[in-house]
């Protein structure tokens, strides 16, 4: 007898049993090329440069990493007058964020 799916679960197949490439049934160029350019984006900066971002990020109330995305998106980096932005990245936070990477 097939066990009934937990309440919350949407009747859809399991993700954890999928044994294809990891692109699926895209094309395997572009889901590597993303994969590199996501790899070079988030390497590690020097050290000193790390815990600038950190020091900034904790004086602003955002984690490295929502700083250190606002920067690869933004091109700038945040300060005390980016009120409304520092505002928007904290609603974000508790909407909650998946990444497409992991």
């Amino acid at each position: 007898m097939p066990r009934r799916p937990r309440r919350s679960h949407n009747g859809g197949p399991p993700l954890d049993d999928y044994e294809g490439p990891p692109w699926g049934k895209g094309d395997a160029y572009i889901f590597l090329a993303w994969r590199a350019a996501h790899d070079k984006a988030w390497k590690a900066s020097s050290q000193a440069v790390m815990l600038m971002r950190l020091e900034r990020a904790e004086r602003l109330g955002l984690t490295y990493e929502e700083y250190t995305l606002e920067i690869l998106e933004r091109g700038r980096h945040l300060s005390d007058d980016d009120a409304d932005r520092i505002a928007e990245i904290r609603r974000a936070r508790r909407r909650g964020r998946t990444s497409h990477f992991k």
